[in-house]
């Protein structure tokens, strides 16, 4: 499968979840963001259109952890479960971005759970 197709293929996918899933002040949809080396994390409220707080793992404080790119995920989830809870949030709903949920998305599901974040 060619990187066209496979762009393509994560865009219908990433449209069928979005129709289904949506963000609100108390329940902000936690979207996940996948390049080839960082993973990117927002809390958005999609009734508003904001970004209430976002982590990636080019943070300084994540980029100075040593460790693998799932090690890194996983503090991420960490971090946006601590910015979370500092605006008082504690539910989330989870948007894989069309991602399979493995691997660095499964790693950082898990350092936002462990963090305190239900979803």
């Amino acid at each position: 499968m060619n990187s066209k197709a496979k762009t393509e293929r994560r865009q219908r996918i990433r449209y069928t979840i979005r129709q289904k899933i949506s963000g609100s002040a108390q329940i902000p949809r936690l979207s996940v963001f996948r390049s080839n080396n960082d993973i990117y994390v927002q809390l958005i409220d999609d009734n508003n259109g904001m970004t209430l707080a976002s982590a990636s793992s080019k943070d300084k404080e994540i980029l100075a952890q040593k460790g693998n790119k799932s090690e890194k995920s996983k503090l991420v989830g960490q971090v946006i479960a601590r910015k979370a809870s500092d605006l008082g949030l504690k539910e989330v709903t989870f948007d894989r971005g069309g991602y399979l949920y493995h691997g660095r998305v499964k790693a950082l599901a898990d350092g936002a759970r462990e963090g305190g974040l239900k979803f």
